[in-house]
């Protein structure tokens, strides 16, 4: 794999055996985690990712050892090792860090950073051009009383499963609901509908992540004229939606044009999702050409 990663300020390749077996991330999933893009070089946005991991760390008593301005020193260094002048893929990851073979967490006074970077694959045009299809999943987002979907945690399961099954479907990603049956979000990705030229997305008690992405196109369409908010939506909503769309770090915004053996729409990607599609690629990239905040220490 053409990837860099750097373990508690120790960069090497990928394949080198970095991550001792005995952090508490590889054997109990205890962790969190942000995945940013650059445009331009630049991790898009990094200042709210960073923001949401603390928080996520915060929710279950990890510290976070680095400060900002540390996170985004070793962020910097990791990509000057990879090879290329490209876009990149970032995934930070704090963990429990290495113990002894217990829940307590004085067993582990110390975190692990662990910083991924690759080269960013961006997706296949024809996601953008012709839209994706999705599928419904028997898989229900957990209840926000045992792993809360507001922690971006390292154990990702739920989500796993729930892909899974939409791949064994024929479908690009999942749409999973709640315990009350209300649709919640996708595997990796926040949802979104189209109704009489008003974008609407499932609330966050709901039982959701507040996805960056998500946030920032509830911006971007609020700015442009596109009436933009949150909504209680089941099944029936999403089928009878005049578009669908869905976000995330990576998918950007991407068009959604069938759910199961139902399509959405004209079937085609949708000028409501075309406009913020267009205006979030120019907002962007003015984030990325302006002066960069320097982040506190």
């Amino acid at each position: 794999m053409n990837a860099v990663v750097n373990v508690n300020g120790r960069i090497g390749d990928a394949r080198e055996p970095l991550v001792p077996v005995f952090d508490h991330g590889f054997l109990y999933g205890e962790g969190v985690y942000e995945t940013l893009r650059t445009y331009e070089r630049v991790p898009f946005l990094f200042d709210r990712h960073v923001r949401r991991l603390r928080a996520s760390a915060e929710m279950i008593a990890l510290n976070v050892p680095l400060d900002d301005r540390q996170l985004l020193e070793r962020v910097e260094a990791t990509m000057a090792a990879l090879p290329g002048s490209g876009e990149a893929y970032i995934r930070i990851l704090v963990t429990r860090g290495v113990g002894d073979l217990s829940y307590d967490l004085s067993a582990t006074p110390t975190p692990s950073v662990v910083i991924i970077v690759k080269p960013f694959v961006s997706p296949a045009a024809r996601t953008i051009e012709q839209g994706i299809a999705v599928a419904t999943v028997s898989v229900l987002r957990n209840h926000p009383s045992s792993v809360n979907p507001l922690i971006k945690s390292n154990n990702l399961l739920n989500n796993a499963l729930a892909m899974q099954e939409a791949i064994r479907k024929g479908a690009e990603e999942a749409v999973m609901r709640n315990y009350r049956g209300e649709l919640a979000e996708c595997s990796q990705s926040n949802l979104f509908i189209v109704r009489s030229g008003a974008a609407l997305t499932p609330a966050l008690d709901a039982g959701l992540l507040p996805g960056i992405t998500r946030a920032f196109v509830i911006e971007i369409g609020r700015d442009i004229g596109v009436p933009v908010s949150e909504a209680t939506l089941r099944l029936e909503d999403l089928l009878g939606a005049d578009e669908a769309f869905v976000t995330g770090t990576t998918r950007e915004l991407t068009p959604v044009v069938r759910v199961d053996d139902r399509q959405i729409g004209s079937g085609k990607p949708g000028p409501i999702t075309k406009r913020l599609l267009e205006a979030f690629h120019k907002r962007a990239l003015e984030i990325v050409r302006r002066p960069q905040p320097q982040p506190q220490s």
